[in-house]
């Protein structure tokens, strides 16, 4: 069997059609109706590998799920995607401001949303180099074993996908990544994401980095760049 996928949304229709198309690719399928029944189900052993969650449920919201989820230990770099009828661009502002690593409107196709589980689940499994290696640059320090990173010695908790978005900058200091290139190697070229998703994770990985997260540069209307040295001025 192959990664586990917890599906949290009340329609049922909609649950019965994903949960069979999802079997169908290998997926092993738990279900939640609702924002207590989501944060049991996440939490028991196994955890899920991945999280599918609606926005609006019975008892709260999918947001009180995310921020609950990336609270916790044990779920904290488990990735989220959001499922929900709402397709405003203040709605995906706010799910990913929470930790969620994706985002898709209904209706969806079904194939779609495959094809970004397994690009979701293939960048998480990807194994870093240098396993181990605690890398300091300037007030900042990372753990590429552990994916962790600490500012000014305080730890900072990040997702899974925005850990990813700061290894790729820091492994390419100085060179320039467009949005097009980040899209293709951090989101593994999800169809249909736009590239203001990138800007929207950039903004929200800066808040959380604090006093380094000028060392991340942006280059108007081409992209971003690492510095190559803590204290380099921006070109």
């Amino acid at each position: 069997m192959g990664a586990t996928i917890l599906l949290v949304d009340d329609e049922r229709d909609l649950v019965s059609t994903v949960e069979y198309a999802l079997q169908r690719e290998g997926f092993r399928i738990v279900t939640a109706g609702t924002v207590r029944e989501a944060l049991v189900a996440a939490t028991r052993e196994p955890g899920p590998d991945l999280v599918l969650l609606d926005l609006m449920l019975p008892d709260g919201s999918g947001t009180d799920v995310c921020r609950q989820l990336r609270a916790r230990e044990a779920t904290r770099h488990t990735p989220i995607v959001m499922l929900t009828a709402k397709d405003d661009e203040i709605d995906r502002v706010v799910g990913f401001e929470v930790g969620a690593d994706d985002y898709i409107g209904k209706p969806f196709s079904v194939r779609e949303l495959v094809l970004r589980i397994r690009a979701i689940l293939r960048r998480t499994e990807r194994a870093l180099p240098d396993p181990g290696e605690l890398v300091e640059f300037g007030c900042m320090r990372v753990d590429t074993a552990g994916h962790r990173v600490w500012v000014e010695g305080a730890e900072v908790h990040l997702t899974a996908l925005e850990y990813k978005l700061l290894h790729t900058f820091m492994s390419r200091r100085g060179r320039v990544q467009t949005r097009d290139t980040l899209l293709h190697d951090v989101w593994g070229h999800l169809p249909g994401l736009p590239t203001r998703t990138i800007d929207t994770h950039v903004q929200r990985l800066r808040k959380k980095l604090g006093a380094a997260s000028d060392y991340i540069s942006t280059l108007r209307g081409v992209g971003y760049r690492f510095r190559t040295a803590p204290d380099a001025a921006d070109e």
